[in-house]
């Protein structure tokens, strides 16, 4: 799932999920604290972002259930596939967004995970969830889109 982001950004993996379940909010980029092995795993697009969120522990910030996957070549030396990861972030972002999940009832997502001038890097994104009626809405609205850009085009599509 490598593919191209932003000049001197490689996209490893995207949590599309996240869009669908949430109302995203204020994102910021965070560094990762890896192991050699997960490194590499992440080099060949080996991770998944579906099911992570990021929580505060000890006053600071760390990734759960990101899983990345074993490195076939570290063998033995390898890394737990889904374990916490610290997340790194001045301490002044750290508090803001402390601040904000404790007062408003946010939630942190992972958004992305790329790899920018050749270091890992996590978008983290504060969270509300949506209820059934709001995905409802976007999925409709959505749909109403595609239907108008459709109708723009001349009608070039699937026929209904």
């Amino acid at each position: 799932m490598s593919t191209k982001a932003k000049s001197g950004e490689k996209l490893v993996a995207e949590n599309r999920k996240a869009r669908h379940d949430f109302e995203l909010g204020e994102k910021w980029e965070c560094g990762l604290v890896l192991v050699g092995s997960e490194v590499k795993a992440l080099r060949e697009g080996n991770a998944n972002l579906s099911d992570s969120y990021a929580m505060a522990k000890d006053d600071e910030l760390y990734v759960h259930n990101l899983r990345i996957g074993e490195y076939k070549a570290a063998a033995m030396l390898g890394h737990v596939p889904l374990r916490d990861r610290k997340l790194l972030l001045h301490r002044a972002e750290i508090d803001k967004i402390l601040r904000k999940v404790k007062e408003r009832g946010f939630t942190l997502v992972p958004t992305k995970l790329y790899f920018k001038d050749g270091r890992a890097k996590l978008e983290i994104a504060l969270a509300s969830g949506k209820t059934g009626v709001d995905r409802r809405d976007t999925i409709k609205e959505r749909d109403t889109k595609r239907e108008i850009d459709r109708a723009m085009r001349g009608g070039k599509g699937r026929a209904r």
